[in-house]
């Protein structure tokens, strides 16, 4: 170091001079920043790969957050070729061992015409009515998940009081009735018609149902529905609610409540869900993007 150098540095360390201001780095451009987006297919093939997948991996993550009660719970995809088909997963089987071999193939009448296992009659019953009423619908679920079940025991709708539950304001509706286990048409057809266009049902002393324009979507508004109704409980538990104004939850709503929101929601869930359990793709592995 030379006699004026340290001078220099022996000044700034004395605060006698301010240092020069590094020359700070190139914003990144936006171009060059990724993003992930909903994607896009070109052939059939590979959306209904790209489907099975999703809700191999929706079901794995049911699987983990405890969202099973024996053989009770579904989540179905409608074919994107045989659009009044659906698959699904296989009764009686874990959501945790789930694969993409595993899935069965429903048609409208109920009957598997792909797969080795058997339909849960349930699911064919609400699923198929849901699916038919609602052409818009690429996946739907439903389980018997812990406070989910809370709520609907209590007959109630969820309350605008967080920024996380504004998506159902206004979009989500109660299916104020309880005759059974849902094994007829005729039963579903009703839950179909509660749900009307609305994203989310509570049905009553039974549990929720969501449905979404892609598998990610369902599966997500399922995921934080089930945690809004947990919320709603302990704030219940706790004193006496302050509800988000209803101007300000139909805001939040825009914002937040639309399909794509919940697939780029629902995206790191997928990712840490088809990186710690692979074995989910089944025989072939995952699709190759």
């Amino acid at each position: 170091m030379s006699g004026t150098d340290a001078q220099q540095a022996q000044d700034v360390q004395a605060g006698r001079v301010t240092p020069p201001r590094p020359t700070p780095p190139r914003p990144v451009s936006p171009a060059d920043l990724s993003f992930a987006l909903p994607p896009t297919f070109e052939t059939v093939e590979q959306e209904r790969r790209h489907r099975k997948e999703r809700l191999t991996a929706a079901l794995r993550l049911f699987g983990r957050f405890g969202f099973e009660e024996g053989v009770a719970g579904h989540i179905t995809a409608r074919d994107p070729e045989l659009t009044d088909h659906f698959w699904v997963n296989p009764f009686g089987m874990s959501f945790k061992h789930i694969t993409v071999d595993d899935l069965i193939l429903v048609n409208h009448e109920g009957q598997v015409v792909e797969g080795r296992f058997h339909v849960n009659q349930a699911a064919f019953a609400i699923h198929s009515q849901i699916h038919a009423a609602r052409p818009d619908v690429v996946a739907a679920a439903h389980s018997h998940s812990v406070h989910g079940r809370a709520i609907s025991a209590l007959g109630i709708r969820l309350e605008p009081i967080t920024q996380d539950v504004c998506p159902f304001y206004e979009d989500h509706e109660l299916f104020d009735d309880y005759a059974g286990v849902v094994l007829d048409a005729e039963e579903g057809r009703r839950i179909a018609e509660t749900l009307g266009p609305r994203k989310a049902l509570i049905l009553r002393n039974h549990g929720l149902l969501t449905v979404g324009q892609s598998v990610d979507a369902a599966a997500w508004w399922f995921i934080t529905m089930e945690r809004s109704c947990q919320v709603q409980l302990l704030a219940q538990a706790a004193g006496e609610l302050k509800p988000i104004s209803p101007e300000n939850a139909r805001l939040t709503r825009e914002q937040l409540g639309n399909d794509t929101v919940a697939w780029i929601n629902y995206k790191p869930l997928y990712d840490v869900i088809s990186r710690s359990e692979p074995d989910l793709f089944g025989a072939d592995g995952p699709m190759t993007p």
